[in-house]
């Protein structure tokens, strides 16, 4: 798949909700901005107390021979579409500024409408000090944050095994070897449904992606 060289500049046509101020000025939403924080501040996401909502009643399995259960074995029986691959875009920046040059990727993309919850951050190198804060709180409740779907995750990505696919995955190519990047960055473009970006080494990155695809 051929790469597209670009400016720190993310195209994304969808505009995100807004809030209308007193005076009825548009106002831009709050956003939350990843970075370390206090064990007392809360993580995003985390809904406020409130009383719980009951659970829906669960649907009534059909008997066996109806219609519906012929149109479920039916749908079963049909294969998978195959995946579609993603678009690719390169960032040119050097190692020490490929962390700094994601985070602003992740900021136009969140300015231009993209759901927290739909973007991946993966490091070869360092990892980002959010991850970093949050791992402090233990394993569990740091990949739990990646299953509630709610924010930008980060992690490293030698353990991007265990990360979930995401609309869009961005790389910051910030360290580790030629054959640990030419690794990495083929799984990270197998867990990005439609956007992978790459923050680094033009050459490096092209290089990569070809020994991987």
């Amino acid at each position: 798949m051929p790469l597209i060289p670009e400016e720190p500049q993310i195209h994304e046509s969808a505009q995100g909700p807004r809030a209308t101020a007193a005076a009825g000025r548009p106002v831009p939403t709050p956003r939350p901005v990843p970075g370390p924080r206090s064990a007392a501040s809360p993580r995003p996401g985390r809904p406020g107390p409130g009383p719980a909502r009951p659970a829906p009643p669960a649907p009534r399995p059909p008997a066996a021979g109806t219609a519906s259960s012929a149109r479920a074995e039916n749908r079963s029986d049909q294969r998978t579409e195959p995946r579609n691959e993603p678009q690719v875009q390169l960032i040119p920046a050097p190692v020490d500024g490929a962390v700094d040059a994601a985070e602003e990727a992740v900021d136009l993309l969140l300015e231009n409408g993209r759901a927290p919850g739909d973007v991946l951050v993966l490091t070869t190198g360092e990892q980002h000090p959010w991850a970093a804060h949050e791992l402090s709180f233990g394993e569990a409740a740091y990949w739990a944050q990646q299953d509630a779907r709610e924010d930008v995750f980060f992690a490293d990505a030698a353990a991007v095994d265990r990360a979930a696919a995401r609309p869009v995955v961005v790389v910051a190519v910030n360290g580790g070897s030629d054959a640990d990047v030419a690794r990495r960055l083929p799984e990270a473009m197998r867990r990005a449904t439609a956007l992978l970006i790459v923050c680094g080494d033009p050459q490096r990155v092209t290089a990569a992606l070809g020994a991987g695809v």
